[in-house]
């Protein structure tokens, strides 16, 4: 676990430093946002803020790399988070290319899918699924190409989409990457096999580069991530969970929770988590599918009816909106892993206070806070 702080640590200083001249190089070279009619910005921003969690995520797989644990892991664990991170390189230049020029759609899309193709033909792609009990769930290696790429682009694409309010793109994925980090800790500790995983590292790895990234994005943000960046952090997340099928059998993990017969967590997990981590983004992009499809539009058409967008309508200031996705987000992912490793009434009534909580904090507050708001509002 020490090893895993550290390097987490190393991610978020590495890109806090960086994010700097990232910044710097986008005033020079004029990748910057402008303010448009669907922004919530009032001034432009420079783009870029992908470049330095790139950054951060190499130089924590470099010092990961060099410690007494991690160092004498089983070689996959290192060659696919390198895989991973190439990955990531490519996805990260196509978005680079975008805050730069801003690229059609279509071609973003290409680079979508030639990142999630160098990843199938490097081995990450879903191979397995452990069955409760043993055993296991093989995919033919079309099936498991063509759903890796499906969730890959989708995830990417996810988080591209939800990337509208300073932090909220980088809090969400934060907070999933580390909720998957402690699903691939605790599953392995239950079941006795090795604490050093691909899924593990990745995921430590991509918190520390959100967090690091964060005091430079929170409102009011004096960076962008940019599409270098929400592609990035979108194909480092749903390939962390993908690594995590092709490393361990049914007969690895066996056990759930006590030693319990394990549940269907080790076999389904892998294949939701980016759906369920992101399931408010998701949510997001389907509805805005739907919508613009409906009116006539391309499915690809931004407009200004995102569920950030709502948030703000019904009286939230910005930083209060994506606290309250914050603790979707968290309210999601943290059910996800409690749910799918542990068991009991008090499991249950945390789950429940929790949701409570949230759903009072997203439709109370604004009620609570409107008369103040109306008068801020007129002055």
């Amino acid at each position: 676990m020490r090893e895993y702080l550290l390097v987490f640590l190393v991610a978020a200083a590495a890109t806090y430093l960086l994010t700097v001249i990232a910044r710097e190089i986008a005033l020079r070279t004029g990748a910057v946002a402008q303010v448009r009619d669907r922004d919530v910005h009032a001034e432009p921003v420079p783009y870029l803020g992908g470049l330095a969690m790139l950054g951060g995520l190499v130089a924590a797989y470099v010092v990961a790399h060099q410690l007494p644990f991690l160092s004498r892991s089983q070689p996959f664990v290192f060659h696919d988070a390198r895989i991973v991170l190439i990955a990531g390189a490519m996805i990260c230049a196509i978005g680079t290319l975008d805050d730069l020029f801003e690229l059609d759609a279509l071609t973003k899309l290409g680079g979508q899918v030639l990142a999630a193709g160098f990843l199938i033909l490097n081995g990450i792609q879903y191979i397995l699924f452990p069955l409760p009990g043993g055993g296991q769930f093989s995919l033919d290696p079309a099936q498991g190409a063509l759903l890796t790429a499906f969730i890959v682009v989708g995830t990417v694409n996810a988080v591209n989409m939800v990337d509208g309010l300073d932090g909220l793109a980088t809090g969400v994925v934060g907070i999933g990457s580390l909720a998957f980090f402690a699903f691939c800790y605790q599953l392995t500790n239950l079941n006795n096999a090795s604490l050093a995983s691909t899924g593990a590292l990745l995921s430590a790895m991509l918190g520390g580069a959100c967090v690091g990234f964060l005091p430079h994005n929170i409102n009011p943000a004096r960076v962008f991530m940019g599409d270098s960046g929400s592609m990035l952090i979108g194909l480092v997340l749903s390939a962390s969970a993908i690594t995590l099928t092709g490393q361990y059998t049914g007969d690895d993990l066996s056990h759930g929770a006590m030693g319990s017969p394990a549940s269907l967590a080790p076999t389904l997990l892998p294949l939701a988590l980016p759906i369920t981590l992101l399931v408010v983004p998701i949510a997001d992009l389907v509805l805005a599918v739907i919508r613009r499809t409906r009116a006539g539009r391309s499915p690809f058409a931004p407009d200004k009816q995102h569920l950030h967008h709502r948030l703000l309508e019904i009286g939230h200031s910005q930083r209060r909106a994506v606290l309250i996705m914050w603790m979707w987000a968290a309210l999601v992912a943290g059910t996800t892993v409690v749910v799918s490793l542990y068991t009991g009434p008090l499991m249950w009534t945390v789950v429940g206070l929790a949701t409570g909580l949230t759903v009072a904090l997203t439709f109370v507050l604004p009620v609570v806070h409107r008369p103040h708001l109306a008068v801020h509002d007129e002055a």
